[in-house]
């Protein structure tokens, strides 16, 4: 009876999550279709998501398709590596950098990853007596990125215009604060020692990105409302000049948890960067 009882149990458990799986893929239809029909030349309606917290993989891949080139990125909050927006393009044959300030994190990924001249991986905790350093030392190595996407859930904002002021990225991935919808301009106050709590303290506004960004364009923000990416104006020509209110996605987070496939791991990246 007992192991009847355990049975009956699991099979709930699995047709719940079967029901919660079709129920986000239904309403992620839904949102496509109203934001294909304010917005139908929006990249976020490409989006997908292969290693990605969402549907970033596919948006990225759009942007660039747009664009028509790119090969190198940096990747500041990079995780553990087993889901971020970078993952997918060292696949499709990209070089870059990974950066992340927790060390178990950069531990897993370098006990997991080869050495290899496509990928450095890099343990720090960056501020703004840092940063500076870290980007050309990048450049020295990769040159300017077309790529940098920016997620440390607190100073994002700070050490993003930091950034900026040594790299030239051709488009830029950041996480916004998705309670904040335009005109709303917020930041997290600089600290050096800032860590997230899990509350709604965290990196800055879409409108704040805007105003610190005069050089990019917003092109996007991914259908879950955590990240909105920016186009470089030389590059943005290829992109309709949506506002910032008709492109902002409110908090959905509940669509991260869509699965797709089976779960993530190393070992296709580890055979594309050359491990034996």
């Amino acid at each position: 009876m007992f192991r009847r009882s355990r049975r009956g149990e699991f099979k709930r458990m699995l047709e719940e999550t079967q029901l919660f799986q079709i129920a986000i893929h239904t309403e992620l239809r839904a949102l496509k279709a109203e934001m294909a029909a304010r917005t139908p030349l929006n990249p976020a309606l490409k989006g997908f998501k292969a290693y990605s917290q969402f549907d970033e993989d596919g948006i990225i891949e759009e942007i660039f398709r747009r664009i028509g080139h790119g090969s190198t990125f940096l990747e500041i909050g990079c995780g553990d590596g087993l889901e971020n927006n970078t993952h997918y393009l060292l696949l499709k044959g990209w070089s870059g950098m990974w950066v992340d300030g927790a060390s178990k994190n950069i531990e897993k990924a370098r006990a997991h990853l080869p050495q290899s001249p496509r990928l450095e991986i890099v343990q720090r905790m960056l501020d703004l007596t840092n940063i500076g350093d870290l980007c050309k030392s990048y450049i020295a190595r990769f040159g300017q990125p077309d790529f940098l996407s920016v997620d440390i859930d607190g100073n994002d904002l700070h050490i993003l215009k930091a950034s900026l002021a040594v790299l030239r990225p051709t488009v830029i991935c950041v996480e916004y604060a998705a309670k904040l919808a335009p005109p709303i301009v917020a930041a997290v106050a600089y600290d050096p020692a800032h860590v997230w709590t899990g509350d709604d303290y965290h990196g800055a506004s879409v409108q704040a990105y805007v105003d610190v960004l005069p050089g990019y364009r917003l092109v996007a923000c991914n259908l879950c409302g955590a990240n909105a990416f920016f186009v470089h104006n030389d590059a943005a020509q290829p992109f309709a000049s949506y506002s910032p209110a008709e492109l902002f996605q409110p908090a959905r987070f509940h669509l991260c948890q869509m699965k797709v496939g089976h779960p993530p791991s190393y070992k296709f990246l580890a055979a594309a960067l050359g491990a034996k």
